[in-house]
């Protein structure tokens, strides 16, 4: 990239990110951080440990029991850190996809019993009839290879943007799946329609006895582009982020079979439709969040929210609403996830044409200090 273009973009970035200081309303709790244009980053935290770089868009990560961490890229590699902390040259799979703006190969999650039955999903687009589409496959993997694989979810509506795509295991061990409206608002309150909604399944794709509509996968609807989902470790209870419209980005507390009002409302809610917990405005654009069960990092029961316009990692007590920031510098933060021992592990996202790219990106950031 140009250098001069580089700087013009670096003094834009450094300008927007002061407005909005001055400007937020009361919606956004504390100040968005400046962005750092650094090119050595490795100083700025003293407490993240870069475990991996060079990285193409990776857009998801989960982690198996025996310490293994599977990440996707968003061009259509499924890779792996070996448990001794190596990342592998080689992908376990290259999956096929249309990569056409925010689509590919997008979220993965690992099945509860992965490291007995070797068992994963994940989420990504694909074109046919020259229309975009998102299908969710169960793969199973044998020695860092995937060796089967089978479609449990098809025919998702997609487009260049507004994916979803993130999927994950709740408590009750079902596969949850989040649906963006593919660009048709109208999509998110059409119940004959698989776009802007949360899914629930079981692990097979059949759709489970207590859904809340019937003979559906539909969990909760009038989802705009629900980017991150977790439960609280206590009460249980489902958080999701999502993306708004142009600002509206929302912190949901997700229930069975509520509407969460898109395109009609953002935030606010009405007689029909959930108020968001947390509206940030103008918009940070969350993305994978995750709660921290431990308190190794002082962040037990606390969400953590990674942003993509924010360029940060915040931490948000759902119960008072205080919220800090947390980390910075990095620019882009696609994903988050906690690793059994309540170390934190991060995504960046600064390949994914909207970012700066800064040296050795994409990476994923260990946090071993708050």
């Amino acid at each position: 990239m140009d250098k001069r273009l580089v700087v013009i973009m670096a003094i834009l970035a450094v300008i927007s990110a002061i407005v909005t200081i001055f400007i937020s309303p009361l919606d956004t709790t504390i100040p968005i951080p400046e962005p750092s244009f650094l090119s050595n980053t490795t100083n700025q935290n003293k407490g993240i440990e870069i475990i991996a770089e060079n990285l193409s868009t990776p857009w998801a990560i989960d982690i198996a029991k025996d310490n293994r961490i599977f990440f996707t890229e968003r061009d259509g590699k499924i890779r792996v850190i070996d448990e001794k902390g190596i990342l592998l040259k080689e992908p376990v799979a290259y999956i096929r996809v249309a990569q056409n703006g925010g689509s590919g190969l997008l979220g993965i999650a690992l099945h509860p019993n992965f490291t007995e039955n070797h068992l994963m999903y994940i989420y990504h687009s694909y074109a046919k009839d020259n229309k975009l589409y998102n299908k969710v496959l169960l793969l199973k993997e044998k020695d860092n290879k995937i060796i089967e694989s089978n479609i449990i979810i098809d025919s998702i509506p997609g487009s260049p943007y507004n994916n979803g795509g993130r999927i994950k295991f709740g408590p009750d061990y079902k596969l949850y799946i989040t649906t963006g409206d593919a660009s048709d608002p109208l999509l998110a309150q059409n119940l004959s329609s698989l776009a802007g909604k949360i899914l629930r399944v079981n692990p097979d794709g059949s759709i489970p006895s207590d859904n809340p509509f019937k003979d559906s996968s539909i969990y909760s609807y009038g989802h705009r582009n629900v980017q991150g989902i977790a439960w609280h470790p206590k009460t249980k209870q489902m958080y999701s982020s999502e993306h708004g419209s142009s600002g509206f980005d929302e912190i949901n507390l997700i229930i069975s079979a509520k509407n969460y009002g898109w395109p009609e409302e953002e935030c606010k809610g009405t007689n029909i439709s959930q108020k968001a917990i947390i509206c940030f405005n103008p918009a940070v654009a969350p993305s994978g969040i995750t709660f921290a069960s431990s308190n190794k990092l002082g962040y037990q029961n606390d969400l953590i929210l990674t942003t993509l316009k924010g360029s940060h990692l915040r931490q948000i007590d759902v119960e008072s609403g205080e919220q800090n920031n947390i980390l910075v510098g990095y620019g882009r933060l696609r994903d988050i996830i906690e690793s059994s021992d309540g170390t934190l592990y991060v995504l960046t996202s600064n390949t994914d044409g909207r970012g700066i790219i800064q040296d050795n990106d994409d990476k994923i950031l260990k946090i071993l200090k708050p």
